[in-house]
């Protein structure tokens, strides 16, 4: 354990110790080349779908300009964790710096948080396409697409940079071993030599209010999109409001399940493996299977993922 001084109580850590996945050397091997894999697979295959929407002129649409920033937000996303990861399956010592482990929680929490702003906007643009066609050219145009998708990036790293100070600023005189594999609140809390209510309650309460009301707003769109669709007379138009929509709802499910296991539910008593399972499933798992759901289910993107992939 890293520490300054002799070990006493005014004592402060330097450095912290992230456990990750314990095995031996062959495991390590191992998840360094799974998780290499999938971290290649979706840079590639959400950077895929961002030249296509900048490419091809047919992409350039709110629905397809929406999908591209998303796709890009989801290369920073995993790109906020995985890296880390793989220098430490093959670190002997695993450790993160006191600098570098509060700004992987600020990059990390900031990302998920914007991730959940723009599923919200995604929801918006498929109401105002389906339920309100006529004016959908007029309300969703370039200009307000643009000035969405600004908020959500302005908003995402805003929401939890005064909580993130914050827990900055609490005392962690040792131990500084946390059994995660990257730097979160609720480790990095438990660490703290002092116990600070308020910081941890705020954070608990944006948290829930943050995953919760995006939640609601866009469950409570797509039950309204649901209605509109089902009273379309046209058996090829359903399919095609289902198909486009499908794609985003499947993302919500994942996205925001386990969230919600891992923020709202309670987690306390959870063991170590399940929260880094949960925290897996939504910083890893969504953005590895983002170009697949997207793609497989869109005609327009399969035509124009050929084109960037020069396959005729």
């Amino acid at each position: 354990m890293h520490i300054t001084g002799n070990g006493s109580a005014s004592d402060t850590v330097t450095e912290f110790v992230l456990l990750g996945f314990p095995g031996c050397q062959e495991l390590q091997r191992f998840l360094f080349s799974l998780f290499f894999g999938v971290y290649v697979f979706t840079m590639m295959g959400n950077g895929t779908i961002v030249c296509a929407v900048r490419w091809d002129q047919r992409l350039h649409t709110p629905m397809y300009i929406l999908l591209g920033n998303f796709a890009f937000l989801e290369t920073c996303y995993i790109t906020s964790t995985v890296p880390s990861m793989l220098i430490d399956f093959l670190s002997e010592t695993k450790t993160i710096s006191f600098v570098g482990c509060f700004l992987q929680l600020y990059f990390f929490t900031s990302l998920g948080t914007t991730e959940a702003y723009f599923l919200c906007i995604m929801a918006y643009d498929r109401y105002l396409a389906i339920c309100r066609p006529l004016h959908y050219p007029t309300i969703m145009t370039q200009r307000l697409c643009s000035i969405l998708m600004s908020l959500c990036w302005v908003f995402g790293f805003l929401s939890y940079s005064v909580s993130t100070v914050q827990l900055s600023q609490l005392p962690f005189c040792g131990p500084n071993t946390i059994d995660h594999f990257l730097c979160d609140m609720d480790p990095l809390m438990a660490l703290s030599c002092a116990p600070a209510p308020v910081t941890e309650t705020v954070f608990y309460v944006l948290s829930s209010l943050i995953i919760i009301l995006t939640l609601l707003y866009i469950l409570s769109s797509y039950t309204v999109l649901l209605i509109t669709v089902l009273k379309v007379p046209s058996a090829a138009g359903r399919q095609k409001a289902f198909s486009t929509c499908g794609s985003h709802l499947t993302v919500v499910c994942l996205f925001f399940g386990a969230l919600l296991a891992m923020y709202v539910s309670p987690t306390a008593d959870n063991p170590a493996e399940i929260q880094k399972i949960m925290t897996l499933f939504y910083s890893v798992v969504t953005p590895f299977l983002n170009p697949l759901i997207y793609s497989l289910r869109n005609k327009e993107m399969k035509a124009a993922l050929k084109k960037v992939l020069r396959i005729q």
